[in-house]
């Protein structure tokens, strides 16, 4: 691979953030991964897997893999707890989860260790996932009667059917979760699928599988029926489809190439599925925004979890009128960014999670580099921090044959564009095929609005980076085009867990000829009624 280092010898290196004196063997010991690893279902004779810390590059853990017969044990014992589980009170079960969110905050320290180990990102970070699992145990804990509850519906004939829609839980969910944010992605998916009467098989991605275990044990602690959670690992290609093809539905965090696969599958068993997949996020800097607070969140919606986040921003598109000033704030705070792998706060950003990450991030700059593109801010690996640690990188000068300027980098990387109007602005965000998340920056928040509704995302960011909207659990959050399907949070978020089921009792008389009517005489009676009814406005 061509070295560009030489083109980048002027631009600031990131300083590096002081160490926490704890190391990842002392906060992650064997007898912590022993424990966890005995919640895998997985046969005494397993075969086992290795795992490596993304901040020190040494082994992290080691776990049993899970067969095909493990993985239908797993739907076995799920199936099993799912049916008395799904008999308790609604009330019940939403105890589980605000016990959980208790337990979660009281404990988040061994968490916060277990995802830096696993992932290799700041501490900071690592607690924006215990901030989203939490709040989602809280809404779905209160909320959940209300959502599961049952509704009066009109009746065919008014006074005479009584309707009733009912929701009813899938069964076992069949649940793919990502190594990007393994507590919020694992957990806090499958609470409102726990709490609307489902099991879950879930399959946590190998890498960061402790972290899943590690909220199911504190789950069960709250009081979840241990067999109802199933925990598998294995090969995502090996273990992934039959995870899929044991589901009444499936949940599935993921890139969008997979998460076709997913969905052909179980569309293929007639099996409904949700999909967060991939994007390449936008935000709009427009010429009248605050750049100081536009600049400080741009660092937010581009750099947390070092950009390994699926609604982190990759393409920042500034009015040209204030591009300049706003670039020199943009880059300052980019490179006064502090790096580092301590497991305390105080760093700003952390390593990438693979070798994979750490070359396509490389490639997408070198190569941008090579074409023509400038390096305002980072654009380097730094080695002597850890093996995988790359800077905050700001490309300015990205042409649309580069590799970066459409595909998903999933890194800390951000390209610039510049735009004379926001119709400009907005076609150009709307250029891509992926429609996850958006940010738009003005003083004017009527405004902001009007953009954000050209927006062709699943969220929408006004004067923040994204945590406005995910934090918003009362709001779906999900994807369109090749962004995915379905929604989590709100509603939608745990009735996709649920079979609607209409109830209708019909009383006195059926709705068909009766007491002597003939069949012209029953039709002529209902045409009057259904002209009547629409005359009053019934509906």
């Amino acid at each position: 691979m061509t070295d560009t280092t030489a083109d980048r010898s002027t631009t600031p290196r990131n300083p590096a953030a002081p160490g926490s004196g704890r190391t990842v063997a002392s906060a992650v010991p064997a007898s912590l991964i022993a424990r966890l690893a005995k919640g895998v279902t997985a046969g005494p004779d397993a075969e086992q897997v290795h795992t490596t810390a993304p901040l020190t590059g040494d082994r992290l853990a080691t776990l049993p893999l899970s067969t095909e017969q493990d993985v239908a044990t797993a739907y076995e014992k799920a199936r099993a707890a799912q049916q008395r589980w799904a008999q308790l009170p609604v009330r019940h079960r939403a105890a589980v989860l605000l016990r959980f969110h208790d337990l979660l905050l009281k404990r988040q320290d061994e968490v916060l260790d277990l995802i830096q180990a696993e992932t290799g990102k700041a501490r900071l970070h690592a607690f924006e996932e215990v901030l989203a699992a939490a709040m989602a145990a809280r809404h779905y804990g209160r909320k959940a009667s209300a959502y599961l509850r049952d509704r009066r519906r009109s009746g065919a004939v008014p006074g005479l059917t009584h309707a009733i829609e009912a929701r009813r839980p899938k069964g076992v969910i069949g649940q793919i979760s990502p190594w990007n944010y393994p507590l919020e992605l694992s957990v806090g998916d499958a609470l409102p699928a726990f709490v609307a009467g489902n099991a879950v098989v879930n399959k946590p991605d190998t890498q960061t599988a402790l972290t899943a275990l590690w909220a199911r044990e504190l789950l069960v602690e709250a009081g979840l029926p241990a067999d109802l959670w199933q925990i598998v690992v294995g090969d995502g290609p090996v273990v992934g489809p039959l995870v899929v093809d044991g589901a009444d539905y499936v949940s599935f965090t993921g890139s969008t190439r997979t998460g076709r696969e997913v969905a052909q599958k179980a569309a293929a068993r007639l099996v409904g599925a949700s999909l967060e997949l991939g994007g390449k996020n936008a935000l709009l800097v427009l010429a009248d925004a605050d750049l100081d607070k536009a600049a400080e969140g741009a660092v937010r919606a581009c750099f947390s979890s070092a950009g390994q986040l699926c609604i982190s921003i990759e393409r920042l598109f500034v009015h040209r009128s204030v591009a300049d000033d706003f670039l020199a704030r943009f880059a300052a705070r980019t490179s006064a960014l502090r790096l580092g792998g301590g497991l305390a706060y105080g760093a700003e950003m952390g390593s990438l999670v693979s070798e994979r990450q750490l070359e396509v991030v490389t490639r997408h700059v070198e190569e941008a580099v090579k074409a023509g593109a400038t390096v305002l801010a980072g654009g380097q690996a730094r080695p002597e921090l850890g093996p995988l640690f790359f800077e905050p990188t700001v490309l300015d000068g990205v042409t649309p044959e580069m590799a970066v300027c459409a595909e998903e980098t999933f890194g800390p990387v951000v390209s610039v564009y510049r735009f004379d109007t926001e119709a400009e602005a907005v076609a150009a965000a709307n250029a891509t095929s992926y429609g996850l998340n958006s940010s738009v920056w003005t003083k004017d928040l009527r405004r902001g609005r009007a953009v954000a509704a050209q927006l062709r995302t699943g969220t929408v960011n006004v004067n923040e980076a994204y945590a406005a909207a995910y934090g918003s659990v009362a709001s779906p959050m999900g994807g369109m085009g090749d962004s995915g399907l379905g929604r989590r949070h709100g509603s939608e978020g745990i009735l996709r867990y649920t079979e609607a089921q209409t109830v209708a009792t019909q009383k006195l008389l059926p709705i068909g000829p009766s007491m002597g009517l003939t069949d012209e005489k029953f039709a002529a009676l209902f045409t009057t009624g259904l002209k009547a009814m629409k005359a009053i406005g019934f509906k």
